[in-house]
């Protein structure tokens, strides 16, 4: 696209939808601690919450995946983000457990049409060598999102009370739908030969796509990644309310410290020294990200072991593991784009994203909450307690989510294996991909 105005303008756009996608999906974490309460829940049921969204959010970005591969993705987008901002508006109108669960889905159907069409449409701004670099920039959207929810909505929250905190956050969401009306559409595979959009026949696109070794162990590298961050995400915020004796907006302050500021260079990092990596040696970029995610693991595990009340090294040790987490995305985003065609490329993201999110996102809160309530209810009958209701586990609950958020780093060991397999078969996938598009030129 030789407009670059118009390629920046988008580029804006789609890291403004992306804010808003994370904002409108963090804000049960930010406000999940009141919900509980007030519905007189437990943890399992906390993490429940999240797993309705991710849920249809898994099922439903198939079909919007392929729609992205072969209509207009700004008129996706746009549809998209009208409707999870609607159901957002909803959820504050929830009077119980079931009610809010309902709402979510349909957040979910909304935010499932973002990350197919938005990192196709990247795919077509920016060539190979930049892609990490653009994603990076798209992908800021996701520790801003999620750092402006916990700060905007625990600040609402403790003033207004958590209903109010939905109502906000659909405003800016219809804002986000306007701008995206103006997004040009680029050409598909403009930087890529691409020959004959249909070179492959009836072949299944799935197959041809499924039949990538790197694509296969970035898919379990989803699952796992997104199990992680979904749970941190989840119980960030009630763990510190929890452990660390702060009330809801400070809490939310903290969490939000730790997902944008501290987050932030790390998410930036990882798209530069992924594309100066990627120059070196095909494999350098996800051979990066193997490095952060085995970095991460004994500064969260050592964040866990901070005593009650201090907060500030609890911050400081969270927050760099979170940033050494975060460059998993703009890494493994680009190289999905790198190994697969550009008639393919939303279905191959929205295959991701099924498995990243029903076998991650969907359950990554609900089992640490489970977990989180046996330890719970351990910690009650080591007491000496005799009655386990809601009311009277309340007094154990922060012993039991600080035993259960132990599954974190043990999982992060795994990723870390399961990211420098890929990293081993990502140059003969990117050496097929080239041979095969140059003969369908």
């Amino acid at each position: 696209m030789k407009n670059k105005n118009a390629v920046w303008y988008a580029l804006f756009v789609l890291f403004f939808i992306n804010t808003m996608n994370f904002f409108d999906r963090q804000i049960l974490g930010a406000v999940g601690e009141p919900i509980r309460k007030e519905f007189g829940l437990g943890d399992s049921a906390l993490g429940a919450m999240n797993t309705a969204f991710t849920i249809l959010y898994a099922f439903v970005g198939i079909p919007l995946g392929r729609l992205a591969d072969k209509a207009g993705r700004k008129w996706i987008l746009s549809a998209g983000v009208f409707l999870w901002s609607l159901f957002t508006a909803a959820s504050g109108f929830a009077q119980n457990f079931w009610q809010i669960f309902a709402v979510r889905l349909g957040v979910g159907i909304g935010e499932a049409s973002c990350a197919p069409a938005a990192t196709s449409l990247i795919a077509d701004y920016f060539p190979a060598e930049s892609r990490a670099k653009a994603t990076s920039i798209f992908m800021l959207g996701l520790p801003v999102g999620i750092a402006l929810s916990f700060g905007v909505s625990g600040t609402i929250a403790r003033v207004y009370g958590w209903r109010a905190a939905f109502f906000v956050a659909a405003v800016p969401g219809l804002i986000c739908v306007l701008l995206a009306l103006f997004i040009r559409e680029p050409e598909r595979g403009t930087f890529d030969n691409t020959g004959a959009e249909d070179g492959k026949g009836t072949r299944s696109v799935y197959k041809e796509i499924l039949s990538s070794p790197t694509m296969r162990w970035l898919i379990v590298s989803g699952a796992i990644h997104n199990f992680n961050l979904y749970s941190i995400s989840a119980f960030m915020t009630p763990y510190l309310m929890r452990f660390h004796g702060l009330d809801i907006r400070d809490a939310n302050f903290i969490s939000m410290i730790i997902y944008g500021f501290l987050s932030l260079p790390g998410l930036l990092l990882s798209g530069v020294i992924g594309d100066a990596a990627k120059r070196r040696k095909p494999n350098g970029a996800l051979l990066v990200a193997s490095a952060a995610i085995l970095l991460s693991i004994p500064f969260f595990y050592f964040a866990l072991g901070v005593a009650s009340g201090i907060v500030y090294p609890f911050l400081f040790l969270m927050g760099t593991s979170v940033a050494l987490l975060y460059f998993y995305y703009s890494i493994v985003y680009s190289t999905i784009q790198n190994i697969t065609e550009p008639r393919s490329r939303g279905t191959a993201m929205s295959l991701y994203f099924m498995a990243m999110y029903l076998l991650g996102g969907a359950f990554g809160p609900y089992v640490v909450g489970i977990i989180s309530d046996y330890f719970t209810r351990q910690a009650a009958i080591a007491s000496g307690a005799v009655e386990f209701s809601v009311a009277a586990l309340e007094p154990f609950r922060a012993a039991g989510l600080r035993s259960a958020m132990y599954v974190i780093p043990v999982l992060s060991i795994v990723l870390t294996a399961v990211l420098y397999a890929a990293s081993r078969t990502v140059k003969k996938d990117i050496e097929k991909l080239e041979g095969r598009m140059s003969g369908l030129s």
